[in-house]
């Protein structure tokens, strides 16, 4: 399991893709896979086995010039691909690592184990790549909602494998905990950059006389201390100051920095609406289903994946792009919204149970669609019937009982 060199996994409270793999790695060991996890030293998530090149997370990294920091995706791939060549106990990479880990790991081809690559990302980013890109019958692609594989090329879209939505353990029995009173604050969870739309958020919450909170990071900040002597070379720091921060005014609008565990669960969980005014195609929206676990309304922009979270009307309301007139009429009637219902669909549809085992199905599709097996696999990573995960060769011998 591949995260990257970005951040610890679990992370220090922001930190979309290491969430999700926080989420996924226990259901899997649960299961019966071994997983040997590629990350960063001050990780904590138990797995069977942690390789690293990084003692941190190298997150605040990413905004220095490329000539810098290139190097840092390199070293953290070329500690992977050693580890890859030099051991045959791995049947499968579980990659997540954008745009290195795509080519690197394709380009090993034969050469090491078939890979599953998922796409948290919008994927008009790189064009060149994913517009010319050749798996080479070894890696393939997964999506984290619809909405987002319909945005890819078609070179791309050849080696999809489909859509596997986010999950949170806060939708584990969700239907079934006490449900927090609600007070009538929004709230809004995520990084503060001008993608997320907090400018939009703020006028339209002081439009229907709400009190609003945002909880994340500025750039690599995570307190006023922290932002205060900031430059304003990074981007978000940039649009903190510009956009943001004339419109917090510590009462109806402000910033609590970045906030975890039970202290931001009890803040969404005791708000009237979680507010989402996305001003991008959001490819995964994990805080929308935290949102939804903890029994919060979702106001958003019905843009990138949020129609497909959000059931219109029964878990929240969504409105059309950048219509910050409608968004704030929706605030002012997401009171119609039941709780309860969006605790209920959240136990249904977004558990970690339930997104490892459509991952474990890819994985078996992946293993059998290989071209580095000449024949299908009886994997028997999934079925529980089939027992602890095995991919047999073709003389029925075990290759690996290990997927990193």
């Amino acid at each position: 399991m591949n995260v990257g060199p970005w951040l610890a996994v679990p992370p220090p409270g922001y930190g979309g893709i290491e969430n999700v793999v926080a989420t996924l790695v226990p259901e899997l060991r649960r299961r019966g896979v071994r997983v040997v996890l590629a990350t960063v030293g001050t990780s904590a998530l138990p797995a069977d086995e942690h390789i690293s090149v990084f003692p941190d997370g190298q997150f605040a990294q990413l905004q220095r010039p490329y000539n810098r920091v290139m190097g840092v995706a390199a070293a953290h791939l070329h500690r992977v691909v050693t580890e890859l060549r030099r051991r045959d106990d791995i049947a499968l990479v579980h990659d997540h690592q954008e745009a290195f880990g795509l080519t690197v790991l394709s380009a090993l081809g034969r050469g090491g184990p078939p890979v599953l690559h998922t796409l948290h990302w919008d994927l008009a980013k790189h064009p060149e790549l994913y517009g010319g890109f050749d798996g080479g019958g070894t890696l393939w692609v997964n999506g984290v909602s619809a909405a987002q594989l319909r945005t890819a090329p078609p070179a791309l879209r050849a080696v999809s494998l489909g859509t596997v939505h986010l999950a949170t353990p806060l939708s584990v029995g969700a239907d079934r905990r006490p449900a927090p009173p609600k007070g009538r604050h929004l709230v809004q969870v995520g990084r503060i950059t001008p993608c997320k739309g907090q400018h939009m958020a703020a006028r339209a919450a002081r439009a229907s006389g709400r009190d609003l909170v945002f909880a994340g990071p500025v750039g690599p900040h995570h307190t006023a201390e922290s932002l205060a002597s900031a430059d304003d070379t990074n981007p978000d720091v940039r649009y903190w100051r510009e956009e943001v921060e004339p419109l917090i005014d510590g009462e109806r609008v402000r910033w609590a920095g970045t906030l975890q565990g039970a202290v931001l669960d009890t803040l969404v969980g005791s708000a009237a609406a979680a507010v989402f005014p996305l001003d991008w195609d959001e490819p995964g929206g994990t805080a929308v289903v935290e949102a939804l676990a903890l029994g919060t309304p979702v106001v958003a922009f019905a843009k990138g994946c949020l129609p497909e979270l959000i059931e219109h009307g029964q878990t929240g309301l969504l409105v059309d792009h950048r219509d910050e007139p409608g968004l704030a009429a929706a605030i002012e009637g997401v009171g119609a919204i039941d709780p309860g219902e969006c605790r209920r669909v959240a136990a249904e549809r977004f558990t970690p149970g339930r997104m490892a085992e459509e991952y474990l199905a890819l994985y078996d599709e992946v293993l059998d669609r290989s071209s580095r097996f000449p024949v299908p696999v009886p994997v028997g990573m999934r079925s529980a019937d089939r027992g602890p995960a095995r991919a047999v060769g073709t003389q029925g011998e075990p290759l690996a009982e290990t997927l990193a």
